[in-house]
């Protein structure tokens, strides 16, 4: 047999490298706006040494909705942190060096996150901000920092790291920090709230969008979590949210008559065809 010339591979290290600490990426619709967005970012400490600032221009019409468009800045940016972050906050509070401070903390408590915004929510009726807002009245709720299943999408800090997305078949502009908080603890991650105070000069607009995204998500996770049967090429097994159901189903004997259940319809599917 001829001996061929070895073929050249790259080995992967167990160390990430990152051509930047920090991405700042926002969707711009009011170019004036993000301008002062960036100075105040510039302010505060971050500069293009060590930043790389990304924006997608919807200033003519909506180049890209939330979903999609922070799918590229996710997937584009190479900062060791991406920050996704609406263009009407300014950093005219907390700075860089406060930032970090918050960073080492999380990193130091839980080295599994992946998340960290600045307002979000424990749970029902357990909201956790600081944040002041266009009234210019300084806000806070709860103890940050906090585990959270949600963060507001005025400020989301990532870790590049976790390798995250936002779902391909959600839309909008409206409740994807829930989204990506989800799919973060599906990844085995975790999202927190810090206190970074920052100005976010809206409230908010729960339109008639934010309901029709808020019932594609219910739609969407009522069926990613549904109980069901799995098989693969070596097993076969069954899954639910109740753990004395999973137990009761992969038994042998239950396995036994699901397999026959299975088989039966299988066949009777196929007689079905023929005919």
């Amino acid at each position: 047999m001829e001996v061929l010339n070895p073929i050249t591979s790259r080995a992967i290290s167990g160390k990430q490298l990152f051509p930047y600490k920090y991405s700042i990426c926002t969707l711009v619709t009011n170019p004036d706006e993000y301008q002062e967005m960036l100075q105040s970012f510039v302010n505060a400490g971050f500069n293009t040494s060590f930043c790389e600032f990304l924006h997608i221009d919807n200033s003519q019409n909506n180049a890209y909705e939330a979903f999609s468009g922070l799918n590229k800045f996710l997937q584009e940016a190479q900062g060791k942190y991406i920050i996704l972050c609406h263009q009407d906050i300014l950093l005219n509070y907390d700075n860089l060096e406060v930032l970090e401070q918050r960073i080492a903390e999380i990193e130091a408590k839980d080295p599994k996150w992946a998340i960290i915004g600045n307002a979000g929510a424990v749970g029902i009726k357990n909201k956790v901000y600081r944040i002041t807002e266009g009234d210019g009245v300084f806000r806070k709720c709860g103890h940050p920092p906090a585990k959270v299943v949600s963060v507001d999408e005025n400020f989301i800090l990532v870790k590049k790291e976790a390798n995250l997305a936002l779902s391909g078949d959600l839309s909008g502009f409206h409740l994807y920090g829930t989204d990506l908080c989800i799919i973060a603890s599906i990844l085995g991650y975790n999202a927190y709230v810090v206190n970074f105070h920052l100005l976010h000069k809206s409230k908010g607009n729960a339109d008639k969008s934010f309901f029709t995204i808020k019932e594609n998500l219910i739609k969407k996770y009522s069926k990613a979590f549904e109980a069901r049967f799995i098989e693969t090429t070596m097993t076969k097994f069954f899954f639910s949210s109740s753990p004395a159901l999973n137990k009761l189903m992969n038994t042998g004997f239950m396995m036994f008559w699901i397999r026959q259940y299975f088989k039966f319809k299988f066949r009777k599917d196929l007689k079905r065809k023929i005919q």
